[in-house]
């Protein structure tokens, strides 16, 4: 997994609300368990969480370049753009969302999300992840990403991301233009010479920290679709989405009723490359993104929102409910 993998995975899981390529896929509602043993929820014919996807996805390395033998297939494009989003919004600045990330079956480090003070016409949102002493073991890493996010639409102008991974410093940014539908992303790796890379979207353009506050903005219903174009690890992907349910999920940081959205997330220069992803947001005006699952390299990884600050609210904070196992 390269720098940034964890904390892009993660935001990624958050974003990638999409059913398989072209077509929604609808799971039966449940209650749900997020804090079973980690692995990917199973896809529509099985009602049991705990088990795997029965489809075997590419999910490897999201940063590499495809095989030269590897046949070229184009993504079906976006049916059509984002719906028109919600109003107010959910968040103001100074909100600031707690996650506890969970890799490899195993508590990996912590990932927070804040809302920034608007500067220069954009909504800043900083998110920013740290690997634990556990986890280090296996992956050190260290990094933060910041979407600048227009106030009103929510769409990015820049994305900018920075991190630490095994003591080597990584480096990412991106411009998003409105008018062309333009991707241009820098980047460099430790000493070695800068990289660019040229990208387009198709109807909506979004990077993947950023589209977690558009999807809180959503007008979210059973069967809803979903398509957008996200940037993510160096790559541009394709949701394509649905709305499964209205679900009851039990946290320690407490109980709450939430949209259950899943899907998968496309390469678009490598439409081998997925990545399976199940989203509960609560179902009321705070939108919060209780938990995702998704997967990277290593395997399945989760977030759990653990912490709440809000201004003018009381702090939620985590219970540690010694009747919810693993």
């Amino acid at each position: 997994m390269k720098p940034m993998r964890t904390l892009v995975a993660a935001c990624l899981a958050f974003s990638a609300l999409g059913a398989i390529p072209g077509q929604a896929q609808e799971a039966p509602p449940r209650p749900s368990n997020i804090l079973r043993p980690l692995t990917l929820p199973a896809p529509a014919d099985s009602a049991d969480p705990a088990k795997p996807a029965a489809s075997e996805e590419n999910t490897g390395d999201a940063s590499s370049t495809a095989a030269p033998d590897e046949p070229v297939v184009a993504v079906k494009p976006c049916e059509q753009g984002l719906p028109v989003l919600r109003s107010p919004l959910a968040f103001k600045p100074g909100e600031l969302l707690e996650f506890d990330m969970d890799a490899m079956g195993a508590k990996a480090g912590k990932l927070t999300m804040r809302v920034q003070r608007p500067a220069n016409g954009s909504l800043p949102v900083l998110v920013e992840a740290q690997t634990n002493t556990l986890f280090s073991k296996v992956r050190r890493v260290r990094g933060s990403a910041t979407s600048y996010l227009h106030p009103k639409t929510l769409r990015p102008s820049r994305y900018t991301e920075e991190a630490v991974e095994n003591e080597q410093r990584r480096k990412v940014n991106v411009d998003f233009g409105a008018q062309d539908k333009s991707v241009k992303v820098d980047y460099q790796i430790g000493d070695r010479p800068k990289g660019h890379f040229n990208y387009a979207f198709d109807k909506d353009g979004l990077d993947v920290a950023g589209a977690i506050y558009l999807i809180r903005q959503l007008p979210l219903k059973k069967d809803l679709p979903v398509c957008f174009d996200v940037y993510g690890i160096r790559r541009m992907w394709r949701m394509t989405a649905t709305v499964v349910d209205r679900e009851h999920v039990s946290l320690p940081l407490g109980e709450f009723d939430a949209w259950h959205l899943a899907g998968t997330a496309v390469r678009l220069d490598r439409p081998s490359q997925t990545r399976d992803v199940h989203v509960w947001i609560t179902d009321d005006d705070r939108r919060l993104p209780l938990a995702a699952v998704g997967a990277i390299d290593l395997g399945a990884v989760r977030l759990t929102l653990s912490g709440v600050k809000r201004p003018g609210e009381k702090p939620m904070e985590a219970q540690g409910k010694e009747d919810l196992k693993w």
